[in-house]
């Protein structure tokens, strides 16, 4: 018998990744309400590329960064099979909240996971965090993961 139970609420997890420590906590809380839940995952990292950009360098951009996430990808896709969750990976390009929150509501996901990054207060009234824009702009819940 499955200890898992059904869940009507959570069916996909979105999970902004850029390799930091603080995405690799978002990650293992990420992994363990999908077990928990029986749901699936979806591991996103955001290239950004130089504004205003080319499709030349869009694309090369996508492929450094498809190249530089690649080993981190195969890690928690290997680990997540052994959890029997299911988990799906896509780099793609563009301002980071803008791309997460439109990822998170093309895929139906039902919750983002998110690190946080410590910045300075001065950072944030300049450009504000991710996860705060990710928080302010997203159809589904979000989770900031300390």
């Amino acid at each position: 018998m499955d200890h898992r139970r059904a869940n009507p609420h959570f069916r996909k997890i979105l999970v902004g990744f850029d390799g930091s420590q603080h995405a690799d906590k978002a990650v293992d809380v990420a992994l363990s309400l999908a077990q928990s839940l029986d749901c699936t995952v979806l591991l996103v990292a955001v290239a950004r590329p130089p504004e205003p950009a080319t499709l030349v360098e869009v694309d090369a951009e996508l492929d450094n960064a498809r190249e530089h996430f690649q080993a981190a990808f195969t890690r928690v896709v290997e680990r997540a099979r052994g959890m029997e969750i299911e988990v799906a990976t896509d780099v793609i390009a563009g301002h980071p909240a803008q791309q997460l929150v439109h990822r998170a509501e093309t895929d139906h996901c039902d919750l983002i996971v998110l690190g946080r990054r410590g910045t300075s207060r001065f950072e944030k009234m300049l450009v504000g965090s991710v996860s705060e824009k990710v928080m302010r702009y997203a159809h589904c819940p979000v989770l900031v993961v300390k």
